[in-house]
């Protein structure tokens, strides 16, 4: 399983990026994808989780309103839009999916390697 996360980069708050992570080596619409991020100092923290389907999208208190994620399952990708972004937002981005819809925000089954988001004031 290969989870290929890219659309980072260095963007000024209020700016808007859009991350995308291009899965291979899976049923993409087994798994329930999620996007975590990590920033410098600080632990792993779970961002938004998306069912199979798309029927069903989970976002942290502090994304709420300024970030949607999204899939398309035809080309075996998930999607990370981020608006209005801070300089708290900054963080290096992984995305991660699993089959269980309960631990995909916790415990995901597979990790991609992370792109990283750099936000200046």
């Amino acid at each position: 399983v290969q989870l290929q996360a890219s659309g980072g980069g260095l963007v000024q708050a209020g700016g808007s990026l859009r991350l995308s992570c291009a899965a291979s080596g899976l049923r993409f619409t087994s798994y329930h994808m999620g996007w975590f991020r990590q920033a410098p100092g600080k632990e792993r923290e779970f961002v938004a989780r998306i069912s199979r389907l798309s029927s069903s999208t989970d976002y942290e208190d502090s994304v709420k309103g300024r970030v949607t994620i999204s899939r398309d399952n035809a080309k075996n990708t998930v999607y990370l839009q981020m608006n209005s972004l801070k300089p708290e937002d900054t963080a290096v981005y992984y995305c991660a999916c699993a089959v269980d819809w309960l631990v995909v925000h916790r415990t995901p089954d597979y990790w991609g390697h992370g792109t990283l988001v750099t936000v200046s004031s």
